[in-house]
């Protein structure tokens, strides 16, 4: 998802800062995203969506430093739903995993870390959770959505590949979002360089939309915005 805030007020000559969430599985997307931003001129911050990387990131945007935010890695609400990359759940070692998930779909990222599929209930949960947030957002807000698999591992022959699961939460949000939230649906998975590239490009187009021009400078040297700031954690199909 692609937002900009109210707090941060970037005067034309500064090099603005993007936040952005990224998780093992959502690598390739968020890479080609930074690097698309970049050679537009802005500095990409790059969060580990793992709990503490989610809370910093919020904590940069109240405190108005950041233009926009590529909440492209939302997995931390499948996290407190249930216990995304909105298919998966995390877990540290597999022999950590709660007696009550072992007979879930389960698969070993790492040593260290253990992902548990989302189910069609859990993901049209999250759908509603999803849109309750971005109903609230007063600045501009994006929603893009992956078609094809919102992980590496939730594409067809991967081992989160559940099409029904995917379905409940893109049919969730669709039909809780308020009319104004711009959706676009893509028929591509998540780390196609294009849906990264498309994502970047429209949220580079938000954050142009919302800046001033020089001539329209404050004596103190500031930009005056017309952004209104986002909750702090929005989230996307992505």
């Amino acid at each position: 998802m692609a937002r900009t805030y109210a707090s941060f007020q970037p005067t034309p000559s500064s090099r603005l800062l993007i936040g952005a969430t990224m998780f093992g599985v959502t690598t390739p997307c968020v890479t080609e995203a930074r690097r698309y931003l970049e050679g537009r001129g802005y500095e990409v911050l790059v969060f580990q969506a793992t709990g503490t990387g989610g809370q910093s990131l919020e904590a940069l945007v109240r405190g108005g430093f950041l233009a926009g935010v590529l909440d492209i890695t939302t997995t931390e609400l499948a996290d407190e739903l249930v216990g995304g990359a909105l298919d998966m759940v995390n877990f540290g070692p597999i022999e950590t995993v709660p007696e009550k998930f072992r007979s879930r779909r389960l698969y070993k990222h790492n040593p260290t870390v253990t992902l548990m599929r989302t189910t069609p209930e859990e993901c049209a949960a999250l759908g509603h959770i999803i849109a309750r947030k971005l109903n609230q957002a007063r600045g501009p807000v994006a929603l893009f959505i992956p078609l094809r698999g919102v992980s590496l591992i939730d594409t067809e022959g991967q081992p989160f590949y559940d099409p029904a699961a995917d379905q409940a939460l893109i049919s969730a949000l669709k039909a809780d979002l308020r009319p104004h939230i711009e959706v676009h649906e893509l028929d591509m998975d998540i780390n196609d360089p294009r849906f990264a590239q498309a994502m970047a490009r429209r949220l580079d187009e938000l954050i142009q939309q919302q800046r001033p021009p020089a001539s329209e400078q404050t004596d103190s040297g500031q930009a005056q915005t017309q952004q209104t700031q986002a909750p702090s954690e929005g989230g996307a199909v992505s």
